[in-house]
């Protein structure tokens, strides 16, 4: 979308929402306004409360045979399908790659001089791991914080997702050929603070605990026209406008926040093989569904990744490889949000591929190539709807379950403040268009080795 189309929605989307928050007792009580605000109990359940449990629904002043009054219902797979987009933003929200809790500082004990010495100049990577452990009994505290703005889904600009609604019982023809067709406008932030804290068990066992404090911010403007196919009495299928008129737009606004803690993630990593700063590692993520996933803090389910890591350092750069495979146990986000029922989260395949760069004492520059195989998850798919009067045409999204590969890349570096503090600064940014992207997110951060 060109830039001065998504300057134009952000306004729309603050007017609106300014004015659902101030005016939503009087919009409820006119019934009838143009612009509707629907307000959300749970983030989880924003597309299956902003269209209803029944669907999108018309006014009509047409009566039926026999002089019953005419409700006009209109369904759609957007509405019961895409709240999978609350599964793809969790599991984008709660698996993006965390950063490392392992230290920028790693020791070892020399004997002959009877102190723990540095193994190595580079302080490490920002969102990957290395073989190295910190040194026994020595501990590290970190704090970053990552903010995600998602741009696009499958490619398609979250600012712009067209959604087609049908008549029930459309294949009656006549009045119920009509459509009603929405332009979707879909804004979803998320802020995470991550905590994290290291300690040494023995000198080749590390074991580390990441503890994220989320926040969400999740809105959807859908803007629907009725698209009268079969009719040509605009008093059949109509929208209320605010003056009284009738017409055929209205403006439906749905929105909510949440903010708590996210699910932590505990870490135990052993180094198998070591040759100075050389060695291959292996080890165990365990998530704790402690998040909750009726707002999107979390899954709402249990995970376990066993990973391996191979590193080494040829002078001041250091590469480093990791491959791991997550478990996913079952969350109602996996299922129709409010259901009740439960399904499995899609497993996934992480590797990345990178380098440090120790190059000075103080400073050490970081790259990593990201990827993630998702397994059997949900996928939006475009596709162009063919009305039934055989001519019309209109752009529409369903839902498919497939696996797919997400590639992203990471800059960023460490700089040596004072002492052992450490500042992080990275930046991760999205290689293809696959799955809910955002397309650059920024860290910011510190740690600090304790003695």
């Amino acid at each position: 979308m060109p830039q001065r189309g998504k300057k134009r929605t952000a306004v729309v989307r603050s007017v609106l929402l300014a004015a659902s928050v101030s005016c939503w007792p009087a919009a409820a009580a006119a019934q009838t306004p143009y612009n509707i605000a629907v307000p959300v109990d749970k983030l989880s359940l924003i597309f299956t409360q902003l269209f209803g449990p029944e669907g999108l629904k018309v006014d009509s002043q047409a009566l039926l045979p026999g002089e019953q009054p005419h409700t006009a219902h209109f369904n759609s797979d957007f509405q019961s399908e895409f709240s999978q987009f609350s599964t793809a933003l969790t599991s984008q929200l709660v698996t993006v790659p965390l950063p490392s809790p392992a230290s920028g500082f790693t020791y070892r004990f020399d004997p002959g001089l009877g102190v723990f010495t540095r193994t190595s100049q580079s302080f490490g990577p920002i969102l990957s791991e290395r073989a190295e452990t910190i040194g026994s009994q020595r501990s590290s505290f970190g704090f970053t914080y990552q903010k995600f703005t998602f741009d696009t889904i499958e490619g398609l600009d979250l600012d712009h997702i067209p959604a087609v609604f049908t008549h029930d019982n459309a294949q009656l023809l006549g009045g119920r050929q009509d459509l009603v067709t929405t332009t979707n406008s879909v804004n979803a932030t998320v802020d995470q603070f991550t905590a994290f804290l290291t300690y040494g068990l023995t000198d080749s066992l590390d074991l580390s605990v990441a503890l994220p404090f989320v926040s969400t911010d999740l809105s959807v403007i859908a803007d629907a026209h009725i698209q009268r196919i079969g009719t040509t009495n605009e008093l059949t299928h109509f929208y209320r406008q605010s003056d009284g008129s009738v017409g055929t737009e209205r403006i439906f606004t749905a929105f909510g926040s949440a903010s708590g803690i996210g699910d932590i993630t505990v870490r135990m990593k052993n180094v198998f093989a070591k040759n100075g700063p050389n060695g291959f590692a292996g080890g165990l993520d365990i998530r704790l569904p402690t998040g909750d996933d009726e707002n999107l803090l979390g899954t709402g389910a249990p995970g376990v990744e066993p990973f391996f890591i191979w590193s080494a350092a040829y002078g001041v750069v250091a590469p480093h490889l990791n491959f791991g495979y997550q478990w996913n146990g079952s969350s109602p986000l996996a299922a129709t949000p409010g259901s009740g029922e439960s399904k499995s989260l899609p497993d996934r395949v992480s590797y990345i591929a990178g380098a440090d760069f120790g190059v000075s004492p103080h400073l050490t520059f970081v790259f990593d190539l990201i990827g993630r195989y998702i397994i059997d998850s949900p996928r939006l798919n475009q596709e162009t709807f063919h009305a039934l009067d055989g001519v019309s045409t209109f752009p529409n999204v369903t839902f498919r379950n497939e696996s797919f590969n997400e590639l992203s890349g990471a800059v960023g570096f460490k700089v040596n403040v004072i002492g052992r503090l450490l500042a992080d600064f990275n930046l991760l940014f999205a290689l293809d268009d696959n799955g809910l992207r955002d397309k650059v997110t920024p860290l910011v951060g510190f740690e600090f080795a304790f003695k």
